[in-house]
């Protein structure tokens, strides 16, 4: 069962638990790793490690355990038995429930340090205590924690078939679901249908909902999608997009991680495939 997790931007006003601190430094999150599994530190105050950190979000309640989002110094050094994880692997060493709220607390501190300035002014900005936001205090400019909408799309072939492709910066024989951002004026759909186009020179029809996942890198929200094959000749456009070709369910290539929903996509609908009759694909 998921741990529950209630959002909150106001700390209690005299913290006297231990609560779960999400310590970033260089991008990276402190855990404890002196014991056989790496845990975030928990403690009421960081001081209490001879840690001081340079910016502090507060992030809710997790489990029954306050949170907060925590950056510090680049020359801070860690307390003996501490090390660091990049967020990839800390989101395969952690829960489901702590690695989606890493993501958001490495989200807010980078929202939070990107903006201490105004962009229409330059004027330090101030951070609100009714919301999560930071407000000029001479323009009222006001911004809040970014989130940039990219969608994934899946497409078969009417039979046992998926269409996947592959970066040239990727490891070697990776392969994954198309996907693209989202841009200004476009409906999700219309975003799935361009990058398709743009990307693989193909058209689709059918555009079907699966599911959708934050994306941590730096401030996603990955939107995947299925498609059908409605024509055009797979061509690959060698800028986005190194190689593309059709494979059948039972026969993948390397595919990207678990944790991403690219992974948990091509494995849901594969597997539909592959339990079809033979019948319906031929």
């Amino acid at each position: 069962m998921t741990a529950l997790y209630t959002p909150s931007h106001t700390p209690p006003d005299a913290p006297d638990q231990p609560a779960l601190w999400f310590a970033f430094q260089n991008g990276q999150v402190a855990v404890c790793a002196d014991t056989d599994a790496a845990c975030l530190p928990c403690c009421v105050h960081l001081t209490e490690y001879g840690l001081a950190p340079q910016r502090t979000q507060y992030l809710g309640v997790y489990d029954g355990q306050h949170c907060y989002a925590v950056e510090l110094e680049e020359s801070t050094q860690l307390p003996e038995g501490w090390k660091l994880l990049g967020l990839r692997d800390a989101f395969a060493v952690f829960d489901v429930g702590v690695a989606a709220l890493s993501g958001r607390a490495f989200q807010i501190l980078e929202w939070d340090r990107n903006h201490q300035y105004c962009s229409r002014c330059g004027t330090p900005t101030i951070q609100r205590r009714d919301e999560r936001s930071r407000t000029c205090p001479s323009c009222k400019l006001t911004t809040y924690p970014p989130v940039s909408p990219a969608v994934m799309v899946l497409i078969t072939d009417g039979a046992r078939r998926v269409l996947l492709a592959r970066k040239a910066v990727w490891p070697p024989g990776r392969y994954s679901a198309l996907a693209g951002f989202v841009e200004p004026g476009e409906t999700l759909e219309d975003t799935v249908a361009r990058e398709t186009r743009e990307e693989v020179g193909v058209e689709v029809r059918n555009i079907r909902y699966f599911g959708s996942q934050p994306w941590p890198f730096p401030h996603s929200l990955m939107i995947a999608f299925t498609a059908e094959y409605a024509g055009g000749e797979v061509r690959p456009d060698g800028v986005e997009i190194e190689e593309a070709r059709w494979f059948d369910a039972d026969e993948l290539p390397k595919l990207p991680p678990s944790i991403s929903i690219s992974r948990r996509l091509i494995d849901t609908i594969s597997a539909e495939l592959a339990r079809r009759p033979m019948s319906e694909n031929t």
